[in-house]
């Protein structure tokens, strides 16, 4: 007996390719400019729970998605210079590390890091942001909208400085140059004396 292709098995193969096919479709990016922030919430450095939806109720926040590499390491200074430009103006700012726990306490030891942060070693953070891109910088207006998102590692600092400027338009203060507040720190630290 010879199979027979009849108009249903036609129809019903047509539907099982379009399943098939949608369901390899990525989802639709959400997290995008002038978007709500997605629900986030993350332990912090102190253990204390770090829930984005609160901190967006008392003002602006970027959140920054990082490592320890050399490219990132560099940019440092940057964001921490936006993080003391704005900190007294209402901006919180939130590093959250993509390294283990022990090696980025240390770091934060080291590089003498002054802002909010959390350790996020299995990139559960980045799937919440749908990126996979280290760093992205994220800055949410208070509310919970997303105003800027800012990818790619830039130690020449002009994507910082970019970012400085939103910060401060959402803050309502005049913009710093960070690349310029960094070196001047820099500078700072080169002539104090050592610590013992």
């Amino acid at each position: 007996m010879k199979p027979t292709f009849t108009l249903g098995t036609a129809f019903a193969l047509a539907l099982a390719v379009q399943a098939a096919t949608q369901e390899q479709k990525p989802a639709e990016k959400t997290v995008v400019t002038g978007a709500q922030a997605p629900e986030f919430k993350i332990k912090g450095a102190d253990g204390q729970e770090v829930d984005l939806a609160k901190l967006t109720a008392k003002g602006p926040v970027l959140v920054r998605l990082t490592c320890g590499c050399l490219g990132c390491d560099k940019e440092l200074d940057y964001f921490k210079a936006i993080n003391a430009a704005y900190k007294d103006k209402g901006l919180t700012t939130l590093a959250v590390f993509k390294e283990p726990q022990a090696k980025v306490a240390e770091y934060a030891k080291q590089r003498n890091i002054d802002m909010l942060y959390a350790v996020d070693t299995q990139g559960e953070s980045w799937k919440t942001f749908q990126t996979k891109t280290m760093p992205t910088n994220l800055l949410i207006a208070k509310g919970g909208k997303i105003v800027s998102i800012a990818v790619g590692c830039d130690p020449s600092g002009l994507l910082a400085n970019m970012v400085s400027e939103k910060a401060a338009g959402l803050v309502e203060t005049e913009s710093v140059d960070v690349k310029k507040k960094a070196q001047e720190k820099k500078t700072e630290e080169k002539k104090a004396p050592p610590k013992e």
